[in-house]
């Protein structure tokens, strides 16, 4: 993966050094090739298949940021790709995806609906499908960022990951794990869309909420298999953080980090921020996942944060 993958920096935060009383470092994987760890993966698992497969092309769902690593790893492969996404699916990221060169198929109001038209197409044309999260060779290769973290700051106590389906989860849990046993894996949901959390605690799915959230890079309502199984032998805890505070985390990293990063990667700063971590960490690595964020967006964050201020005053 060297040739294609930044190496990310992970930066230490003063400032949230200051707030926690501990060290926070950010592992910047806003700042990966499409802006997003998810080329990590698309790429390892795209370089296994065999020229066979790759003649007959590649078809994959997503909400953004998978669809843009395998359409910039299909590039690197020479392999067409035809990604299907959400239509309401931020603009900047489907402008993105076709840049990298794949043809793009808007359907559905949902990832549910745009992954059952994926699967749909692959069954028709034979084309090789490339699953966001639940294959083996998609989660080794988002591990190679705990991997880093873990050279880059041998310190580290703790581990705080966004989850949606789960797979940058169960990779970091699979590296930490087996290279260093002590370092705690926390993982990071949306209230709003929380499934892995409430498998994790062992609440009903009748009662799971599944909501808008700004975090849409994390928002989806059934996490792999392999995923939860290996969450649920792994990872040390997961916890939620509400829209306030990611649209808080947003913005906080925007004016003291002054770095741009979407919902998703907020959330995992917000848990930090908001002091969600159920114990003390001397030591914190933050996965910061991406940093596709749509500007637009902007307005609506500030009013989130605002309004949760004003009416906390009274």
């Amino acid at each position: 993966m060297a040739p294609i993958v930044h190496r990310t920096p992970c930066k230490q935060s003063q400032t949230l050094n200051g707030i926690t009383e501990s060290q926070v470092f950010l592992k910047l994987e806003n700042l990966q090739k499409t802006g997003s760890f998810k080329i990590r993966g698309a790429f390892n698992k795209i370089s296994r298949l065999t020229k066979e497969e790759c003649e007959k092309g590649i078809v994959a769902a997503s909400a953004g940021n998978h669809a843009q690593g395998v359409a910039l790893a299909g590039r690197e492969k020479g392999v067409p790709v035809t990604i299907f996404m959400p239509e309401a699916t931020p603009e900047a990221k489907v402008m993105a995806t076709r840049q990298y060169g794949a043809t793009v198929r808007l359907v559905g109001k949902s990832f549910e609906e745009a992954y059952a038209a994926a699967k749909k197409e692959q069954l028709f044309t034979g084309a090789a499908f490339i699953h966001p999260f639940d294959d083996m060779a998609i989660i080794e290769g988002q591990a190679t960022v705990a991997m880093e973290m873990m050279q880059q700051c041998p310190e580290l106590d703790t581990i705080v990951v966004p989850a949606g389906g789960g797979g940058l989860l169960a990779g970091t849990a699979l590296a930490v794990k087996s290279i260093n046993p002590s370092i705690r894996v926390i993982g990071v949901q949306a209230q709003a869309a929380p499934a892995i959390a409430s498998l994790f605690h062992g609440i009903q799915n009748s009662a799971v909420p599944f909501l808008p959230t700004m975090a849409e890079g994390i928002k989806v309502k059934e996490p792999g298999k392999l995923t939860t199984k290996i969450i649920n032998a792994y990872v040390d805890d997961v916890v939620t953080v509400s829209e306030q505070e990611i649209a808080s985390a947003i913005l906080f990293m925007l004016e003291r980090e002054k770095m741009l990063v979407e919902g998703a990667g907020a959330a995992a700063v917000a848990a930090v921020l908001h002091r969600h971590l159920p114990f003390h960490s001397n030591s914190t690595g933050v996965i910061v996942s991406g940093g596709n964020f749509d500007i637009s967006k902007l307005n609506a964050c500030i009013k989130t944060v605002t309004d949760i201020s004003t009416a906390s005053s009274y």
